[in-house]
């Protein structure tokens, strides 16, 4: 489209200059228009300014000549350009309750229109086939189409909101918005967590998925200390990281000291009597995070995932990883050459922890690893003797107890040492590492180390090994039992192809029957009980009792008696 008096502008971009666009610059579509006619109006409107105004606004020089168009036939009803009509359909109140009923499905939030659409004559008290209620479904005249509502409600509807109807509030957590926290200064915010590793490892003899606890300084991202549990991590993988990471001399170190801030989940071990114990003795104050809430403690949850993918992944055993099809023997044969020992992954572990603090360069610290990071920070850092911390990372009994000739008896068992002798009659207290029972540590009741005390009597390993594996056949007994006792309370019915009755499934004989009652019958206490084979004796006369049981005599005392 042009005009005779239409001439090119010098002034008009190049082919090489950018390309405004976004959804911002719909709002000046209207002002560039006015601006265009206003030019036309003066009679100096070119191609050049038509151009320049579709590049502009991330649209073609045609569409701008069109918008010109409908402005001039009828100004008063045209719609805005680059806006849509008023009558367009919206996402209301009601469609959001009915996208909540079906979990974001709006397909069927479509259909269920449509069928309410068609029943016109249906009662507002009805519900119509495999939807919501008759009531709860609004009517639409007339009914977009399918696309158009389903572009409607990704338009109306944000990723978050659409992600809640479908998987509930906490999918939403994806698509929000977290802002950082200020960078402060290390040592003020440590971080700490439990994280699994996917793999199996060779715990003496036994295959097992250990764990890994760690602490991390969330301004300069450096491992302060690090803890590897062959099992479930307890209190005491807790204490023993945090041991590892308050001191600073050898092979600790050299990050370390007294933290201000710990940031822990709801984990019941990291809000334990004795963690919380050991860090109020330090100074520290615990920031108890709220439940399912991981972007709050991002550093140690970054931390965490990075292991996986740059250690964990490359290690053999890992088992995130799809293995091709093969036969149980030989998968079995590969897997016990593969599995690494505990020592080794052990080795591992710290290894990658050494050199994520002195090699690796996270984007956030300009290209500084975290122990550079670490050392360019002057604050100064508070540390604690290691004679002092060893106490602070024990478990007290809560109790004194007396030194006898056996030792000293905890737990209902016999702890011995050779410093015992002569002392036989002292109070001392007793501390220990959480589920360390082997050994414990003895002091006097004013705290002051004695010495170490050991299992009197304790089992060799011959006959520790013939345990584990006498419990491990009972436990497998055990489980056998159940699985079978499942499969006798299973109930099974035929599948239906039309609605009727369900049809049970297992025909068993009167005899079949009366046998199994009769055998649990036997097994159950309560059905051999026979309370009235020996009926109790009649009260004796001078008790006091209700007159329902009393004796005739006692009805009628004598003269002379006092009336009970």
């Amino acid at each position: 489209m042009s005009t005779s008096h239409e001439a090119e502008d010098p002034t008009a971009p190049s082919a090489g200059t950018p390309v405004l666009a976004g959804p911002g610059l719909a709002a000046l579509r209207g002002p560039a228009v006015e601006q265009l006619l206003r030019l036309r109006a003066q009679r100096q409107l070119s191609r050049g300014h038509v151009r320049l105004a579709g590049e502009c606004l991330g649209v073609s020089e045609r569409t701008v000549w069109r918008w010109l168009a409908q402005a001039e036939d009828d100004p008063a009803t045209a719609p805005t350009p680059g806006t849509r009509p008023g009558d367009r359909f919206e996402v209301t109140a009601d469609i959001r309750v009915l996208l909540a009923y079906w979990r974001g499905n709006a397909s069927a939030v479509h259909r269920q229109l449509a069928a309410r659409a068609r029943q016109t004559t249906v009662q507002l008290s009805t519900h119509l086939p495999g939807g919501a209620p008759a009531d709860a479904v609004p009517v639409l005249d007339p009914l977009p189409s399918l696309s158009t509502f389903l572009r409607a409600v990704r338009r109306d509807l944000t990723a978050g909101e659409r992600a809640a109807l479908a998987h509930g509030p906490e999918a939403a957590r994806a698509h929000d918005v977290f802002a950082r926290r200020p960078r402060l200064w290390r040592n003020h915010t440590w971080e700490t967590d439990h994280v699994q590793a996917p793999l199996l490892v060779d715990a003496d003899g036994d295959l097992v998925r250990p764990w890994v606890t760690w602490f991390i300084d969330t301004a300069t991202k450096t491992i302060t200390g690090t803890a590897v549990t062959p099992g479930y991590p307890s209190r005491a993988s807790i204490l023993a990281a945090l041991r590892a990471a308050v001191l600073r001399t050898d092979p600790y170190g050299p990050a370390g000291g007294v933290p201000e801030h710990v940031r822990v989940d709801r984990g019941k071990d990291f809000l334990s009597k004795t963690v919380l114990g050991a860090l109020g003795a330090l100074g520290t104050r615990v920031e108890d995070l709220p439940a399912y809430s991981p972007h709050l403690k991002g550093t140690v949850e970054n931390l965490n995932r990075c292991v996986d993918r740059m250690l964990f992944a490359a290690l053999p055993g890992y088992t995130l990883t799809t293995t091709p099809r093969r036969t149980k023997k030989k998968a079995n044969q590969d897997a016990a050459h593969l599995q690494l020992t505990f020592e080794e992954f052990t080795t591992e572990v710290l290894d990658w922890a050494r050199w994520w603090n002195t090699e690796h360069r996270p984007a956030s610290l300009a290209g500084r690893t975290p122990i550079e990071a670490w050392n360019a920070d002057p604050t100064p850092l508070s540390d604690v003797a290691g004679s002092a911390l060893w106490g602070l990372m024990l478990e007290d009994d809560g109790r004194l107890r007396k030194l006898t000739s056996h030792g000293v008896r905890w737990r209902g068992r016999n702890y011995i040492a050779a410093w015992m002798a002569g002392q036989a009659g002292r109070s001392v207290r007793i501390r220990h590492m959480p589920h360390h029972n082997h050994e414990i540590e003895v002091c006097d009741p004013a705290g002051r180390h004695l010495g170490t005390a050991h299992l009197a009597d304790a089992a060799t390993p011959e006959q520790l090994d013939a345990l584990r594996r006498t419990r491990t056949t009972r436990a497998r007994r055990l489980r056998d039992d159940a699985k079978k006792a499942e499969a006798l309370r299973r109930q099974r019915y035929a599948p239906a192809t039309t609605p009727t009755s369900p049809q049970r499934l297992g025909a068993v004989t009167a005899a079949e029957a009366d046998q199994e009652l009769d055998a649990a019958a036997h097994d159950e206490m309560a059905t051999l009980a026979l309370p009235d084979l020996i009926p109790p004796a009649p009260p004796p006369a001078d008790w006091n009792t209700p007159a329902s049981l009393r004796p005739s005599i006692a009805q009628h005392p004598r003269n002379g008696e006092r009336k009970r």
